[in-house]
């Protein structure tokens, strides 16, 4: 496959190398460093000149320097007369800073200051999954691919729960109704949805069911989990509303600050999660988590870049 480059971000090179192995390529060479200061310095260590050049790096772990990388990486590529520069971002970035939430709120937008950045870095193509908001397409002037875990998810629940004819699936807030009653009409059963009042960020003060869950397997699903409040006083309510079982099925597991020890105490028969997010440390603190479903999550991401890949071929 001539004229390609892969090279992988710290953020996650395990999804890297499985990308690049999926296609039958070799993860180009490519040195980061930090200088005493912090700053942080790439050094790209083959010809790019020319090629059609993939840069892999997920928004997690120490985001803001893997942000940092990434856009320098990108840079880097472009100044060194690549063809084209596509950055591969499975979790992206500040995407819950997409809009203000309050009249005359002086809030930033900075999902769009990082579509800003990646554009002037160079980038010419983004490729990413399950974005927390839509929109966040529009924010770009060059090509966005939003890739969904849906498929999978799907197949998920048919082949790990046997009474998943009897449930229900659930948003844990009224943002994801699209998303649980795309997956619900796909597996022509009910719906339902929690209605939450936030205190502030990352603290949830009330949650009212919207729907039945009585003698039902209840499976909520979302794109990310952050504190794991959310998901975890969701859990509980609909233990209290009559289900029987609940799952969580989650596309970015971010599992920040109390979220382990919260999963550990609430009453998920699982958490399963895609590997856009490393897991393995996590999984270790807590048995719930499991990462089955990323041959099949990011398969389409693996899939979609060959097919991007082999556009210039034909």
């Amino acid at each position: 496959m001539p004229n390609i480059k892969i090279f992988s971000g710290s953020s996650h090179p395990d999804l890297s190398q499985k990308i690049a192995d999926r296609l039958g390529l070799e993860l180009g060479k490519v040195v980061t460093k930090k200088f005493s200061n912090q700053e942080t310095c790439v050094e790209i260590g083959e010809s790019v000149r020319g090629e059609d050049v993939y840069i892999v790096q997920s928004g997690c772990g120490e985001i803001n320097d893997n942000l940092m990388e990434l856009l320098i990486m990108i840079n880097a590529c472009k100044i060194a007369s690549a063809s084209r520069v596509t950055a591969v971002i499975p979790c992206f970035p500040y995407a819950r800073q997409d809009k203000k939430d309050k009249v005359g709120s002086r809030a930033p937008i900075s999902a769009k200051l990082v579509a800003n950045m990646l554009s002037v870095s160079g980038a010419d193509h983004i490729i990413t999954m399950d974005l927390h908001a839509s929109q966040i397409q529009g924010f770009f002037d060059i090509p966005v691919d939003n890739l969904y875990a849906e498929p999978a998810v799907l197949k998920w629940i048919k082949e790990n729960i046997p009474e998943w004819k009897n449930c229900t699936i659930v948003s844990p807030d009224a943002g994801g109704a699209k998303r649980v009653t795309s997956i619900a009409d796909r597996l022509n059963v009910d719906f339902a949805l929690i209605h939450k009042e936030r205190k502030k960020a990352n603290e949830v003060d009330r949650m009212v069911l919207v729907g039945d869950v009585t003698d039902r397997v209840a499976i909520l699903v979302d794109d990310m989990a952050d504190t794991c409040g959310t998901v975890c006083h969701a859990a509980d309510k609909l233990i209290s509303a009559g289900a029987t079982k609940v799952y969580a099925i989650l596309t970015h597991g971010i599992f920040s600050g109390p979220a382990i020890s919260r999963i550990n105490n609430a009453c998920f028969e699982a958490v399963v999660v895609t590997n856009t997010i490393p897991q393995e440390e996590k999984m270790k603190h807590c048995p719930k988590i499991q990462v089955r479903i990323q041959n099949l999550s990011f398969f389409q991401c693996k899939i979609k870049i060959f097919f991007q890949l082999t556009n210039h071929l034909v």
